[in-house]
């Protein structure tokens, strides 16, 4: 028999404060630690970001005070749970060093999550995702290259390859051609659900940061990199978001919430290199336990529904971080020209004329597309690009050139 949260005993909530000392924890050593333990980091902190976010949401759209009360008791807990995670990130780690932790979160999250999703059209729109995250992996790795003379695969390790995916200038396009169709709350698979909320909040937690950190450098280039892929992660979000059922109950949602928490605090614990934060995994998928029969009280008390009417018996199968590489590179090789009209996948090929992704990518990429620029640079102060590919040529013969020297 698998694990069941709703079986398990958490942590009494209201012995799960901490203090400034034990939320205080000391970094990882960025030179030293693995690569998906960091990935582990950025994916944990962007779901508890937004499990807070969503608990907000909901408090302003109640005015019941015992639900209230309820909600923000959970929220401060969460709260801590968030800084303890994300302090785990040292401050010695520059900003784009971050930023190449972010996309190798979101190339191999996606990766793996696309791989194991039952439903054709969402595992789809992953993959579509997918290849956008692939190429802004390696546009940040040119940048850091030029600017701190880093090479990326020293952060990202043998595990992930650094190349051109769906060029970045090709991604831009229109807000009605982000928006995907919803699953079914009454049929959708309960890893779909899963995994639909897993990549949301973690788009959205790479939206943010690029929003709230590419203003730091004072180099043009860089700035404008950050402006082009942060708008790039805004549409990440509208698709992934859009996959949700907006007809589950906010009570509902709070207890898929929480589910979500200890279903990936459970996959990170079963995984987890470092035994210092497999113990900070371990802890908190004790507290979400209790978040969730809390969750799971106010769903009976207020709707009547039973939490096992809407979960399953057991945690479907983990979540892991491994290498997608051959993935990626097949997925690649398939969707390169793939593009989007309202709801559906079409070949580039067989968009018509009018298509509002043409006219859309012409006005804001105008003359000037930073993430373009930035591979000149490259190619102009080095002779090449910056690839990292050892599974050995680009997928897409297009692709397998660098930009020529001016």
């Amino acid at each position: 028999m698998g694990f069941n949260p709703l079986a398990e005993k958490g942590i009494p909530i209201e012995k799960q404060l901490r203090d400034w000392s034990e939320l205080n924890v000391q970094p990882y050593d960025k030179e030293q630690v693995a690569p998906y333990t960091r990935t582990r980091v950025i994916t944990m902190n962007g779901v508890e970001v937004e499990s807070i976010i969503f608990s907000h949401q909901f408090a302003r759209r109640t005015d019941n005070q015992e639900i209230k009360r309820a909600l923000a008791l959970t929220r401060r807990i969460e709260q801590q749970q968030q800084m303890a995670v994300n302090w785990l990130m040292p401050g010695e780690e520059t900003t784009l060093e971050v930023t190449i932790g972010y996309e190798q979160t979101a190339v191999d999250l996606t990766a793996y999550i696309a791989r194991a999703e039952p439903d054709p059209y969402l595992k789809q729109a992953f993959e579509f995702g997918l290849i956008e995250d692939s190429d802004h992996l390696y546009r940040y790795a040119n940048m850091l290259a030029l600017l701190e003379g880093k090479k990326a695969e020293r952060i990202t390790g043998p595990l992930t390859e650094i190349m051109p995916g769906r060029p970045t200038v090709a991604e831009h396009c229109h807000p009605f051609d982000d928006i995907r169709a919803h699953y079914d709350k009454n049929t959708v698979d309960p890893l779909s659900r899963l995994h639909a909320m897993t990549i949301t909040a973690a788009e959205q937690q790479t939206m943010n940061f690029y929003m709230n950190m590419g203003n730091r450098y004072t180099e043009p280039l860089a700035r404008a990199l950050y402006l082009e892929i942060a708008m790039i992660e805004e549409q990440h979000v509208t698709q992934y978001e859009s996959l949700l059922d907006p007809l589950e109950s906010w009570f509902q949602q709070e207890v898929y919430h929480h589910y979500n928490e200890c279903y990936l605090y459970h996959s990170f614990m079963s995984q987890e290199s470092d035994p210092r934060v497999r113990a900070i995994w371990e802890l908190h998928l004790n507290m979400e336990i209790e978040h969730l029969r809390v969750a799971c009280e106010m769903m009976r008390r207020y709707e009547g529904i039973e939490a096992e009417e809407i979960l399953p018996k057991e945690l479907p199968e983990p979540t892991l971080f491994r290498e997608n590489k051959q993935y990626v590179r097949q997925v690649l090789a398939d969707q390169d020209e793939l593009r989007t009209v309202g709801t559906q996948f079409v070949p580039l090929d067989q968009l018509p004329e009018d298509a509002k992704y043409f006219e859309y990518r012409d006005a804001v990429n105008g003359g000037f597309a930073p993430s373009e620029r930035v591979i000149e640079e490259h190619v102009n102060a080095h002779g090449d690009d910056y690839r990292f590919m050892p599974e050995g040529p680009h997928p897409v013969q297009g692709l397998r050139r660098a930009a020529p020297q001016n």
